[in-house]
């Protein structure tokens, strides 16, 4: 899941109701932050100026190389720093290492590359996940999809990468663990299209992905990921639905939620930065973290096997599509946030549709009494809950998908 980005939220109140004509004081209260961290960056960017300066050449060089061979091998496959799918030969599936970031140890975290390429010249889609470290769905969802492929039937080329954030997936959390200057905990999904001269590795590992294996051989691109540890969503898509060539692809899965995010809000995730590349791209959300979820999966699948059929790649009649379904279209979502400690118990469920001053959850203490309820300010549909239990203040409990009609106000990105 995309975490919580909150340009502007409700706050609660002392009974714990959520009262949405607070929203203007947090988001001033936004604004005075975001100012003031403006200010201490200006140093910071004069550096991130020369290292993009760096990167621009460095991509530009190895866009020209075509696939680079660094003379690996792992478990038997071969290790590349920079692919061009076009030198693959056709008609067979590809196991690949890419190389990616360095570690202080002087050693690489590796990503793999599945690569089916079609007997027939055809589009490029490119499918990734693991960006988040205990997004499993999304990661068997891509793999399902790679297993279903035929090269020698398809026209064109689909190339997955599954364990985009390596370091993430080892101890299947959500951010990469960096010890650059001291420990911390990155999103990756904020590091797009990342700088392979940056001052984290995180976004020296995006900055490399991106330019010498990601962009480079799409047409089309898939971010697969899923909710995030506490916290499951539903099955929807988010994507642009002005931008026709995205709709069309959006209309080919059996899901009945779509977020329509402008890239704008939120330039850094991985499938806007493909959209600024002019590679039409966007996310599905395939449920919680930790787990697989095999309905959710299989409607994920499907979809993605209409889109390859859409762009020609692969033959075959069309699965279920969004065709004869009420797809609930929003454009941002109402994040209910926990005011009071102790146990959670939602009253809807996800896809519920809820209208405002409706109770979605209420909050017990220790001793089973009472503390917190929880209301909704706006009309729409649950997207997402959170799954544990037990909240602190200010734990996200329900995300409501909704339609604003107005420039500011809530604006919240399930990743």
């Amino acid at each position: 899941m995309f975490g919580l980005s909150v340009v502007s939220i409700a706050a609660a109140n002392d009974k714990g109701r959520i009262m949405s004509e607070e929203a203007t004081d947090c988001l001033d209260r936004r604004n005075f932050m975001i100012a003031s961290i403006a200010s201490a960056g200006a140093s910071a960017a004069l550096i991130a100026g020369a290292a993009n300066a760096q990167e621009a050449t460095a991509a530009s060089a190895d866009a020209e190389a075509g696939t680079a061979y660094t003379g690996d091998t792992i478990r038997g496959k071969k290790v590349v720093s920079a692919l061009d799918v076009n030198d693959l030969e056709a008609g067979k599936r590809h196991l690949l290492y890419f190389q990616g970031v360095e570690t202080p140890t002087g050693q690489h975290w590796y990503v793999s590359v599945t690569v089916a390429k079609g007997a027939k010249p055809g589009k490029r889609v490119v499918l990734t996940s693991g960006v988040h470290g205990d997004e499993m769905s999304s990661i068997h969802t891509v793999q399902t999809v790679m297993n279903q492929l035929d090269p020698v039937e398809m026209s064109g080329t689909v190339m997955a990468v599954t364990d985009v954030s390596r370091p993430a997936l080892e101890s299947m959390q959500r951010r990469w663990p960096n010890q650059g200057r001291g420990i911390d905990l990155i999103d990756m999904n904020r590091e797009w299209p990342g700088n392979e001269n940056g001052l984290t590795a995180a976004n020296r590992h995006a900055g490399l992905l991106f330019n010498r294996l990601l962009r480079p051989n799409a047409d089309v691109a898939i971010d697969f990921h899923t909710g995030t540890t506490g916290f499951e969503v539903s099955a929807f898509n988010i994507g642009e639905i002005g931008r026709p060539e995205v709709k069309a692809m959006l209309d080919l899965y059996p899901v009945g939620q779509i977020l329509d995010m402008p890239k704008a809000a939120y330039p850094t995730v991985l499938h806007n930065a493909f959209l600024d590349a002019g590679i039409p791209a966007f996310a599905p959300e395939i449920g919680a973290a930790r787990v697989l979820d095999p309905g959710m999966i299989e409607l994920f699948v499907e979809g993605t096997m209409n889109v390859l059929k859409h762009h020609g790649i692969v033959a075959g009649p069309m699965g279920r599509t969004a065709e004869g379904m009420a797809v609930f279209v929003g454009n941002s979502g109402f994040p209910v946030l926990a005011t009071a400690g102790g146990i959670v118990e939602h009253l809807v469920k996800l896809t519920d549709r809820v209208e405002p001053g409706q109770k979605l959850a209420i909050q017990r203490d220790s001793f089973g009494h009472v503390v917190a309820e929880y209301t909704s300010a706006v009309a729409g549909e649950v997207i997402g809950q959170r799954s544990d239990a037990m909240s602190e203040p200010g734990n996200p409990l329900v995300i409501v998908l909704f339609s604003k009609t107005v420039s500011d106000g809530v604006e919240v990105y399930p990743e």
